[in-house]
């Protein structure tokens, strides 16, 4: 059996015990693909099986989409790192900051200094997903922005909405992962007089022949989605049309005006793999550039203090135990102590996975890139009992046997 069919057959194992419906992979190494396998059901009930072009909601795989966006802007000089986001968003002039995260709304300080464009790019901007907490303020966040992928606010009243929230840190002192990426979008979307969709397909998708992303599913491609699957109370797995964080599985509803630069994008193996390429080639895919190199290497390069890497937290559990973040991506630091489910390979690896089991990292010191696709979601007290985990085991058995294929 080749290393490329032990792929097909570990992921196949994970299917067949009912950890996850199915997954799409691609290996991209030494200028070409090396690897590509379509394993289990896009859809079980229906006996339709993954495809090389099934599309999937590729969650916070997003959020280095928008950040490549927002470095373009960089690039020409539109906006600095160190500008205040309140230069195009006033809303934010006036911040103030928690006592506590759990704390009540109305014992904060004032924000030390304003946020910037680098404090969101970073996730150090005090902004946060709402769901995340216990205090009041997970209420005020449900209460101002609606859901967290497909809201129904309005863009600028979204903006207006969260900027009238408290901080739940200091803008620059720590790392909160969260909703910054999606402001970050909204407000590329205010630079550019145009909505974020179209900014990203003109800047990014259209240049690097990505036809399948989007924040929305063209009708005729609607048949190639994956459902999306959750477990019931017995760990089985069963469709899921709304999961927790208020994406819409099936038809979003054409009065959304609201798009998440973080978390709302579709994508398929193939055109997620031509973003990737990018980090693989100095900025440029073939002859596409997208960044300069001197801009991919900010981008690249860890900016988390010591101090502020090792407390990060995502879900209670360590994020940059062995990683740092730059501008986007979570940037391999400690090779030895990396966990695949990040990314994991030379130092300046980079990745950010999606929260519904999309994966993907790029690996600039052996010219390699590797995309995991698949479609589970659950609750988060499911994943503090280890419910759902099966599909972050299938990416490290991935990760570990894509690691050793040939050129």
């Amino acid at each position: 059996m080749s290393k490329s069919d032990l792929i097909e057959t570990a992921i196949g194992a994970r299917v067949d015990a009912g950890e996850l419906a199915g997954a799409v992979t691609l290996v991209w190494r030494g200028g070409k693909i090396v690897q590509s396998a379509c394993v289990g059901w896009r859809d079980i009930e229906a006996e339709a099986p993954m495809q090389r072009d099934t599309i999937f909601r590729i969650a916070s795989m997003s959020k280095p989409i928008t950040s490549t966006a927002a470095l373009m802007l960089l690039e020409e000089g539109r906006i600095a790192l160190d500008d205040p986001i309140a230069r195009f968003a006033p809303e934010f002039s006036q911040m103030r900051v928690l006592r506590s995260p759990a704390g009540p709304l109305d014992q904060t300080d004032p924000a030390d200094r304003p946020i910037t464009f680098e404090d969101l790019l970073t996730h150090r901007s005090g902004l946060t997903y709402g769901d995340v907490h216990a205090g009041p303020i997970a209420k005020a966040y449900a209460d101002a922005l609606g859901a967290d992928i497909d809201s129904e606010v309005a863009p600028d009243d979204w903006i207006a909405g969260l900027a009238a929230l408290p901080l739940i840190d200091q803008p620059g002192a720590a790392y909160h992962y969260g909703h910054s990426t999606d402001l970050l979008g909204l407000l590329i979307a205010r630079i550019e007089d145009a909505p974020l969709g179209e900014v990203l397909a003109r800047r990014i998708f259209t240049p690097l022949g990505m036809r399948d992303t989007g924040f929305t599913v063209a009708k005729d491609k609607r048949g190639r989605r994956a459902t999306m699957y959750g477990f019931d109370e017995a760990e089985r797995l069963i469709p899921r049309l709304a999961p927790p964080s208020g994406a819409f599985m099936a038809e979003r509803p054409d009065n959304l005006e609201f798009v998440s630069g973080g978390q709302g994008l579709w994508s398929t193996v193939d055109d997620y793999l031509a973003f990737a390429r990018m980090f693989i080639g100095d900025g440029a895919v073939d002859d596409v550039r997208l960044l300069r190199p001197e801009t991919l290497a900010l981008m690249t390069a860890n900016r988390l203090t010591g101090g502020q890497r090792a407390v990060a937290k995502t879900l209670g559990m360590p994020v940059f135990t062995a990683h740092g973040f730059g501008l986007g991506v979570a940037v391999v630091l400690d090779p030895e102590k990396a966990a695949a489910v990040r990314c994991r390979g030379g130092v300046g690896t980079v990745g950010w996975p999606g929260a519904y089991g999309g994966w993907w990292q790029a690996d600039p010191t052996d010219g390699s890139a590797m995309v995991f696709l698949a479609h589970n979601s659950f609750e988060l007290d499911q994943l503090a009992n280890g419910v759902g985990l099966g599909v972050y085991s299938a990416i490290t058995d991935f990760h570990a046997l894509a690691s050793a294929l040939p050129s």
